[in-house]
């Protein structure tokens, strides 16, 4: 009896590994390059907002006021320090998700201003996944560029 309660406690356990670790986002390496991901994003954002800033994981920031902010590089820095990092029972933790049309995949929201999270099919380990399991993903994602914020691609309306 005691060997069935060792196996079924060691059965439960590995069962309940939680998606959302470090381990897990970090195969989004391997799903896309930069440049893959920046094309994602690019169709992901309604054409008339062309002021936007992409960081490591996914998270972006569009901003609609480019043009009275002195360095929007800073500003996104700032707000990704801000509203980046997710803390237990704050308004971090809130998120929305919408379901791509030009490009596949998701973008999750949260409550930062004009910030959003890009997410890819391929990172996501279910076939159907819910809203529930993509916006965990994505905020878990948003989570990692809020703590380690590398910006990997600014784009700026062209005059």
């Amino acid at each position: 009896m005691r060997t069935w309660i060792l196996i079924l406690s060691a059965f439960f356990i590995v069962a309940c590994d939680d998606s959302t670790s470090d381990e897990s986002l970090n195969k989004t390496e391997n799903v896309m390059t930069d440049k893959t991901l920046i094309a994602h994003v690019k169709l992901a954002i309604n054409p008339s907002f062309q002021d936007w800033i992409l960081f490591e994981n996914g998270t972006y920031i569009i901003f609609d006021n480019a043009d009275t902010i002195d360095d929007m590089e800073s500003e996104a820095m700032n707000m990704m320090q801000e509203f980046g990092p997710v803390q237990s029972g704050g308004p971090g933790g809130d998120f929305g998700v919408t379901s791509l049309i030009e490009t596949e995949g998701w973008v999750v929201s949260g409550h930062g201003y004009g910030m959003y999270t890009y997410v890819h099919p391929n990172e996501i380990d279910q076939q159907t996944p819910s809203d529930v399991d993509v916006g965990l993903y994505g905020r878990a994602k948003r989570d990692l560029d809020g703590r380690d914020a590398r910006l990997i691609h600014v784009n700026r309306k062209v005059e």
